[in-house]
């Protein structure tokens, strides 16, 4: 299973094992549970929705862990083009089960760590100087091309 974890502006994506995945199954879309199961220890994580396999959407007001054909208005599993536009399209529901195949949650409360240092994704930052070589570098290959 594949967890997004939101925090502000950035997302880390990390996949967990099986034995973690049972520690959430069973829980519901807006229920909490501990970063310590995903490797974010000290951080409580809120389930806010997810995907099964097939790619059907989790809806908060569909309870159980089933797929179900119903009529939708909206967001999450239909877009309509204009307003006042129904559908019946297939969704999973609220329940986190062994078919979720991706689950999103975002941060509620944070632990000591940074994500970034916790997960491994530390920003890259390019200084002026750097940026001004790569310039450089790029007009000295120009000239070298036309000279040949």
């Amino acid at each position: 299973m594949k967890i997004v974890i939101s925090e502000g502006q950035r997302s880390y994506q990390i996949e967990i094992t099986k034995e973690k995945e049972a520690q959430i199954y069973g829980l519901k879309i807006g229920e909490n549970f501990d970063g310590g199961i995903v490797g974010a220890i000290g951080y409580e994580l809120k389930i806010t929705g997810g995907s099964d396999k097939d790619g059907f959407p989790m809806r908060v007001d569909l309870v159980g862990s089933g797929k179900r054909r119903i009529l939708l208005r909206g967001t999450p599993g239909f877009h309509p083009e204009r307003k006042g536009v129904t559908s019946r399209k297939m969704v999973r529901g609220n329940i986190v089960s062994d078919a979720i195949s991706q689950l999103n949650v975002v941060v509620t409360k944070k632990g000591e760590k940074k994500l970034s240092e916790i997960f491994g994704k530390e920003e890259k930052k390019e200084t002026k100087e750097k940026k001004t070589e790569k310039i450089e570098k790029k007009e000295v290959e120009k000239e070298k091309s036309k000279e040949s």
